[in-house]
């Protein structure tokens, strides 16, 4: 496995770059990912996902993890959706009723 891109990755008080639009360091970011809300966690698996370097992305989540919560994180993904999908071997979108609008 690569190191991470910034070994400050680790230190929880450090400002994840990938949350570049928030005010939250690492220790935050873990906490979120720990919610109880399952829509928390998914908008914020989705932020690592879709923001950050694909080898810092293991720092906070599994594979297993990913998958696990795939249906409510791919919505959050945006064009990384597919590459997402491809390597995790996912559905790359969201399933939808043939009479859905």
């Amino acid at each position: 496995m690569l190191p991470p891109t910034s070994p400050s990755l680790r230190s929880g008080d450090a400002r994840p770059y990938f949350l570049w639009w928030l005010d939250a360091t690492v220790d935050d970011f873990r906490k979120e990912l720990a919610s109880d809300d399952p829509e928390k966690r998914a908008y914020f698996m989705g932020a690592l996902l879709r923001e950050a370097n694909t080898r810092d992305v293991w720092l906070y989540v599994t594979p297993d993890e990913v998958r696990q919560m795939w249906d409510r994180v791919q919505r959050h993904l945006g064009a990384s959706r597919a590459m997402w999908a491809f390597l995790l071997g996912l559905p790359a979108l969201e399933q939808r009723s043939a009479t859905a609008p």
